[in-house]
């Protein structure tokens, strides 16, 4: 099409999200924190409905609340009328989201909520509605105008749902004290799941850990450098603790006569270390420059050994 200027589209649009959403920010105020409060005081789940596109973010919606911990799921509000309402027990909450507030379909729903005390969050741009009016705590979307003026459809109004979606969960994750070790559990696989593992959990231990004491002849040490094939041995005191650690470089700075020495002489001492609970995340960040090994240490004494060949193989990097 002549003169059609496809970059200006796309700015405009994203502008015109961007305000609303800032909208959104500035007017977030008692209702929230109570919608918040709401939904962490739930003994059951949190049920998310809709219908169309308020139905997609709400399915959307539900599945970031179960990813971080949040019990909860997606009722279709059609289906709901046709048996799914059993599905809401008498210790969940249910979160509704509606534009219009008046889609004849969540009409079920509210009148579910209203016979069994279910508390009711509606998520609406209009605050004279069927659905804000059944409402116990109204989350209400600014009136700002859809991206697709001229035709009205859904592209603003389901970005804000979806921004408020995420207010609520990081929220509700923080007032939880929900950590990323939990966030592992939910999230075992992928790259994400990776980066979510331990230092404990990848590393090995037992008879594949390469230590000597500080008196080991280097000759010895060298032996079970060799052996373990990490390139490095690990010096322990007495007590068991790693006290030191050698390393390629420290055999070349001690080339010139390396035989006579014990492990003590050559060893680095005060070796940079990770405890078990470590995330595989943040070893791998302590690894960043010429380090390829880590001690896995618990008390002080050694319980395994990371490679960096390790984090490659679980996919952290």
């Amino acid at each position: 099409m002549s003169g059609f200027d496809v970059l200006a589209v796309g700015r405009r649009v994203l502008a015109a999200e961007a305000e609303a959403l800032t909208l959104l920010a500035d007017g977030l105020g008692d209702a929230f924190v109570s919608a918040v409060e709401t939904l962490f005081a739930a003994r059951g789940r949190i049920v998310c409905t809709g219908i169309g596109k308020s139905g997609h973010v709400g399915r959307k919606i539900a599945a970031t609340l179960a990813s971080t911990g949040a019990p909860a799921m997606f009722v279709h509000a059609t289906e709901a009328s046709h048996g799914d309402l059993g599905m809401i027990g008498p210790d969940d909450v249910i979160l509704a989201l509606s534009k219009s507030g008046e889609t004849k379909e969540l009409s079920d729903i509210l009148g579910y909520a209203k016979r069994f005390s279910i508390p009711l969050i509606a998520m609406t741009a209009a605050a004279a509605s069927t659905l804000a009016k059944a409402a116990d705590v109204l989350l209400l979307l600014p009136d700002a105008p859809e991206a697709t003026a001229e035709i009205n459809a859904p592209t603003t109004s389901t970005t804000l749902q979806i921004a408020l979606g995420d207010a609520l969960a990081v929220a509700l994750v923080e007032r939880r004290g929900f950590t990323p070790r939990d966030f592992h559990v939910f999230h075992p696989g992928g790259k994400l799941g990776a980066m979510l593992r331990t230092a404990g959990g990848l590393a090995h231990g037992g008879g594949e850990l390469p230590l000597v004491s500080p008196r080991t002849p280097m000759r010895d040490a060298l032996l079970v450098m060799t052996e373990k094939r990490f390139g490095c041995v690990g010096v322990v005191d007495e007590a068991g603790v790693l006290v030191g650690l050698i390393t390629d470089g420290d055999l070349r700075r001690h080339i010139d006569g390396l035989m006579d020495h014990v492990a003590g002489d050559v060893m680095t001492r005060d070796p940079r270390t990770v405890s078990p609970d470590t995330l595989a995340a943040e070893a791998l960040k302590m690894m960043e420059g010429r380090i390829t090994v880590l001690f896995v240490v618990d008390q002080g004494r050694p319980v395994g050994i990371l490679h960096v060949h390790d984090l490659l193989r679980a996919g952290v990097i």
